[in-house]
């Protein structure tokens, strides 16, 4: 957050915390105008609380793109359920909710090991296990790769800069993109990854999952370029593209 609020000041761009904004009153509760209009970075919730007010639009991958993928992409099983599907789970799953952090992301081995004040409806995805030898983290912007960065290794967190990759997630990215057509925001994060073959050497490329570009951490990624990506996912409503309106958070 500090290194994207760097990246605005840099460019002109005032900063402003959301806990100065939900105390404030009189012309400070509402800074946004159509010279200066608001962008968010940061949380769901505060983001979903301050959207009207400061008339930005939060754009977001559809809870089930990733089910969605055809396996080509996936090189796993995953799909769409619900708590309650997940809790009478009998052998280790990768469960993890489609957006907001409500409960880990992780390897399950029994469905009693979730959170107890989970709600029953509340979606999650289910994934058969599998192991990333590294995994990245690709800005995107109108289809292209903005500024990316390796995030983790074996499933630990080791946040490194490309060296070699880029050509290869981007003809990754773009054959993704040609054959599932316009499925994501035109701003968005996608994570990829190294997947390691079980009984052969070497690896394939597959997608771990898409994120909201305004509550992703940059890690190496170029903060700059990163903000040309938030400022697309999270600006005023009014400036949304047609093929951008199914991605508004509501």
């Amino acid at each position: 957050m500090e290194l994207l609020a760097e990246a605005a000041a840099d460019r002109g761009l005032p900063v402003r915390a959301a806990e100065d904004l939900a105390t404030a009153s009189g012309p400070e509760a509402h800074p946004a105008h159509p010279a200066r209009p608001a962008h968010w970075y940061g949380g769901p919730i505060a983001g979903a609380r301050l959207a009207d007010r400061l008339g930005f639009a939060l754009l977001e991958p559809t809870d089930d793109w990733l089910a969605e993928l055809p396996s080509e992409f996936t090189g796993r099983e995953i799909r769409s359920a619900t708590v309650a599907d997940a809790r009478a789970i009998d052998r280790p799953t990768f469960v993890k909710p489609p957006r907001e952090k409500s409960f880990p992301a992780a390897v399950y081995s029994h469905g009693s090991q979730l959170p107890a004040d989970l709600d029953p409806a509340t979606p999650v995805l289910l994934s058969e296990v599998v192991t990333f030898a590294a995994e990245y983290r690709l800005f995107l912007l109108d289809g292209e790769i903005a500024t990316a960065g390796r995030y983790a290794a074996h499933g630990r967190l080791d946040p490194r800069p490309l060296t070699t990759e880029g050509p290869e997630l981007q003809e990754f990215v773009t054959h993704l993109l040609a054959t599932t057509g316009p499925t994501l925001p035109s701003a968005v994060v996608l994570d990829l990854g190294q997947l390691l073959h079980p009984y052969r050497p070497g690896h394939r490329w597959s997608v771990v999952e898409a994120n909201m570009a305004w509550f992703s951490h940059a890690y190496t990624a170029d903060p700059a370029r990163v903000l040309d990506v938030v400022l697309r996912a999270a600006g005023p409503r009014d400036r949304v593209s047609p093929a951008d309106l199914p991605f508004i958070r509501h």
